[in-house]
């Protein structure tokens, strides 16, 4: 565990429900293979922006806006002293514009001024810099550092949870709490990924299509046809008696 971690794995989690877990994320890794952060950067200020710039927006969106963004402004004094109407205009797309710039601004200007340029290793420097909650924070620990403080919880994640029944949270910090007490650490940074791409792939939010989902038999929400056969042995799940 590292510091600023919202609580450990506890001690209390019952032999089906960690094979449980270790089943929805073996398959998904089988399914989904090596992953890695879908944003694209080449610095790492460069990342803290694109995840800034992802809320509300699709990771597609960002990687279309920042090239030209970064080209503009190569590094994070030039961003931090750009014209805000010339920064709103180059991420326009990505909605919310005006608050993203001033997130973006402010951070760049944090990182300049309090950072020395260097985008801090823990936490609890994150969370106090400009447009940085703990999802982003997670995200930028995880992926430049490889340090998993916590677990990245966007409305992917907090809806499939859900349906999974891996926790009964409405907020995003109340379940990332759950699934810090229930998934070994070592799940943290791929099962986050992993949850995201099966919310974008199958489990669709208006539209579910458990009939192609590798969880179908597993998961207490699914649609398929409950006359379909017991899942194998040693393939559990927590609602089955």
């Amino acid at each position: 565990m590292r510091p600023g971690s919202l609580c450990s794995q506890s001690s209390e989690v019952s032999k089906k429900e960690a094979l449980y877990i270790d089943e929805i994320y073996g398959r998904l890794k089988r399914k989904f293979g090596p992953v890695s952060c879908p944003l694209h950067y080449q610095k790492p200020y460069q990342l803290c922006v694109a995840v800034i710039l992802s809320a509300q927006c699709t990771d597609e969106m960002v990687n279309r806006v920042t090239p030209e963004l970064f080209k503009a402004f190569p590094d994070p004094r030039s961003l931090a002293e750009a014209p805000v109407a010339e920064v709103e205009r180059l991420i326009h797309s990505t909605g919310f514009y005006r608050n993203k710039a001033r997130n973006i601004q402010g951070f760049c200007r944090a990182l300049v001024n309090e950072h020395g340029g260097k985008v801090p290793q823990t936490i609890e420097e994150l969370v106090k810099m400009p447009g940085v909650g703990r999802k982003t924070a997670n995200v930028v620990l995880q992926e430049l550092y490889g340090i998993s403080s916590g677990f990245v919880v966007d409305t992917h994640v907090l809806r499939l949870s859900r349906l999974l029944g891996l926790s009964h949270a409405k907020d995003a910090v109340r379940m990332e709490k759950d699934l810090m007490q229930k998934v070994p650490p070592k799940y943290w940074m791929d099962l986050s990924l992993y949850l995201i791409f099966l919310g974008r792939s199958a489990c669709v939010a208006r539209r579910p299509r458990c009939t192609e989902c590798v969880l179908s038999d597993v998961c207490p929400s699914s649609t398929v046809d409950t006359k379909r056969p017991a899942p194998k042995k040693g393939r559990p799940s927590l609602h089955q008696d």
